[in-house]
C-alpha cells in the first residue's frame, strides 16, 4: 500500500517517531486490497495524547483541532494536501438516535480494540506502513476475498445506521449477508426511526451511485426485513407479472435485474454522480405502480397478468418514495418524469408524439429515458440482453428532430408579437401557450410560418391598434 501513498503521507508516517503506531484504517485499506483508487486516508494513531498527537503534526504544517471532540485532527501541508488523524476512542451507547453516544478517549485502548469498534470486517482492516502489513483481527481479508459482509462484533447493533451502510456495501463491493448478521440486523429492525433523514438519503444514494450489483443492496434488504420501512418497494414482492414478456419472475425480481443492467450501460458508467443518482431510482421506482394495477384479464382469448395505467401510479409512488429518503427536490424533478414516460416507446412514434415526449420529460430528457428503458428491457433474464427496435426508433427520431438532449425551443416570442402589434399582459402569454403548442404538433417550424399561423387563426383578434 505504501506505493499508492502521496509521498508527503508516507514520510510524515515513516519519519515522526511519534507516529510508531501510527495505522491507516477503514475504507481505504479495503478499496486498496480491492484495488480501487482511494484519494481518502484515514490514520489512526495509538499510545499518544491528542495534544501529542498535535505537536508532532505541527511539524508538518497547519493542524486544525475543529474535530477536537471526536478526537480527530485535521493536518494541512505545505503541498495544501489535508490528511485526518485520530486517536482512538471507546463509544458507549447512552441513548437512542445516531447522537446517543458517550465518547471517551483511552490511551491503552489496543488497535484490535479499536478494530472492533467498526461496523464490518471488511472495514476493521489496518495497515502499518512502517511494516508495510495489514493487521486483520476479525478475518476481513477473507470475508472479502470470498465476497462475505460480516459484523465484527457484538457492537453492531449499537449504531443502527450500519444496516443500510450494509445495504451499500453489498451492492458496492458484490457481497452477501452472513446468516448471523441478517439475524442481528433483523433484530434491531425496529431502530430505523431512530435515524437522522439525513443520512438514510446518504447511504441511498451511495447505493444508487457506487453500486457494482445494486441487487444485493435490495436483497440484503429483504432478507433483514429493513425493506419493510419502505412500503414502496416492499409491496412489489411477489407481486406477478405475465411469463412471457417476464420470465425472470416477480417485479421485485424484475426491477433488482434491471437495476444490475443499468450499471453495465456504458451511458450510466460515463454519466455524472447525479446523473447516475437519477438513473438508478428511476430505474428502482419505474414500477413500482404495479403493486396496485396488475391482475389478471382475458386478451385475445388468453388469459394474461396485465398492470395497466402502472406508470402514473409509479410516478406518484415514486414521489413518496423519494420524499421518504429526503432526495433533494433537484433529483425528484429528475426522476419522476422519467418514470411517468418509461412506457413512451409502445406509443406510436410520430415527429408530434416525439417532441411533446422532450416536452413532457424537462427537465430531463430523451437521452436518460433511452438509458432507462434500455436497463428496463434488459432486466428480464434469460431474455437476451438488447436495446428493443421501439427504443432505438426514438432514439432516431429523436435525433432527426434534434430533441434528444432537450424539448424544442419556442420559435414564436412575445418580442414578435410586440413588434407586430399585439398588446402586453396575460393574453400574449395565452397566444404563446397556443402557440407553443402548435408548434409541438407540426404546425409550423420557422418564423415565417409561426407569424402566419398566429394571423390565420383566431388568436389574433387579441391585437390591439
Amino acid at each position: 500500500m505504501n506505493a499508492t501513498l502521496p509521498r508527503e503521507l508516507l514520510a510524515i508516517l515513516t519519519e515522526t517517531p511519534e507516529l510508531k503506531m501510527a495505522y491507516l484504517v477503514g475504507g481505504c485499506v479495503r478499496d486498496w486490497l480491492l484495488g480501487i483508487p482511494n484519494k481518502d486516508y484515514d490514520i489512526e494513531v495509538f499510545n499518544l495524547s491528542f495534544e501529542e498527537l498535535a505537536r508532532a503534526l505541527g511539524r508538518w504544517g497547519k493542524v486544525d483541532l475543529v474535530g477536537r471532540s471526536f478526537g480527530v485532527i485535521k493536518l494541512t501541508t505545505a503541498s495544501k494536501q489535508t490528511f485526518d488523524f485520530s486517536i482512538p476512542r471507546r463509544d458507549s451507547k447512552v441513548a437512542p438516535g445516531h447522537k446517543g453516544f458517550e465518547i471517551e478517549f483511552d490511551h491503552s485502548i489496543t488497535p484490535k480494540e479499536a478494530a472492533a469498534r467498526r461496523d464490518y470486517t471488511i472495514n476493521s482492516l489496518m495497515f502499518d506502513p512502517r511494516e508495510e502489513r495489514v493487521l486483520d483481527f476479525f478475518g476481513g481479508q477473507n470475508d472479502l476475498k470470498n465476497g462475505i459482509l460480516r459484523h465484527t462484533s457484538s457492537a453492531f447493533p449499537e449504531d443502527p445506521l450500519r444496516v443500510l451502510r450494509g445495504m451499500q456495501f453489498a451492492g458496492r463491493f458484490e457481497l452477501k449477508a452472513a446468516p448471523e448478521t441478517i439475524a442481528l440486523a433483523r433484530q434491531i429492525k425496529e431502530t430505523h426511526g431512530e435515524l437522522a433523514k439525513e443520512r438514510v438519503r446518504e447511504e441511498w444514494f451511495k447505493w444508487a451511485e457506487k453500486s457494482r450489483a445494486p441487487s444485493l443492496g435490495l436483497h440484503f434488504l429483504a432478507e433483514t426485513e429493513w425493506i419493510e420501512h419502505y412500503p414502496e418497494l416492499n409491496k412489489i414482492r411477489g407481486v406477478p407479472q405475465d411469463p412471457e414478456w417476464h420470465p425472470e419472475g416477480d417485479v421485485f425480481t424484475h426491477t433488482s435485474h434491471c437495476c444490475d443492467a443499468l450499471t453495465r450501460l456504458a451511458r450510466w458508467q460515463t454519466a455524472d454522480s447525479e446523473s447516475r443518482i437519477v438513473y438508478m431510482f428511476a430505474v428502482l421506482t419505474h414500477d413500482f405502480g404495479k403493486a396496485s394495477t396488475t391482475h389478471e384479464a382475458l386478451k385475445e382469448g388468453v388469459i394474461r397478468v396485465v398492470s395497466p395505467g402502472h406508470e402514473e401510479a409509479s410516478g406518484s409512488l415514486a414521489t413518496t418514495f423519494l420524499q421518504r429518503i429526503n432526495t433533494p427536490t433537484a433529483i425528484r424533478d429528475r426522476v419522476v418524469p422519467l418514470v411517468l414516460n418509461h412506457m413512451a416507446h409502445f406509443d406510436t412514434i410520430t415527429d408530434r408524439a416525439i417532441r411533446r415526449l422532450a416536452k413532457r420529460l424537462e427537465p430531463e430528457n430523451i437521452e436518460s429515458l433511452l438509458v432507462v428503458m434500455t436497463a428496463d428491457a434488459q432486466g428480464r433474464p434469460p431474455r437476451p440482453a438488447r436495446v428493443p427496435e421501439t427504443v432505438q426508433a426514438i432514439a432516431k427520431k429523436a435525433e432527426e428532430l434534434a430533441v434528444r438532449e432537450k424539448a424544442p425551443e419556442p420559435i414564436l416570442l412575445g418580442r414578435h408579437l410586440l413588434e407586430r402589434g399585439f398588446s402586453p399582459g396575460p393574453k400574449l402569454g395565452e397566444i404563446l401557450r397556443a402557440a407553443y403548442e402548435a408548434q409541438l404538433s407540426g404546425e409550423f417550424y420557422d418564423l415565417d410560418s409561426a407569424l402566419r399561423w398566429v394571423t390565420s387563426s383566431a388568436l389574433a383578434d387579441e391585437r390591439k391598434a
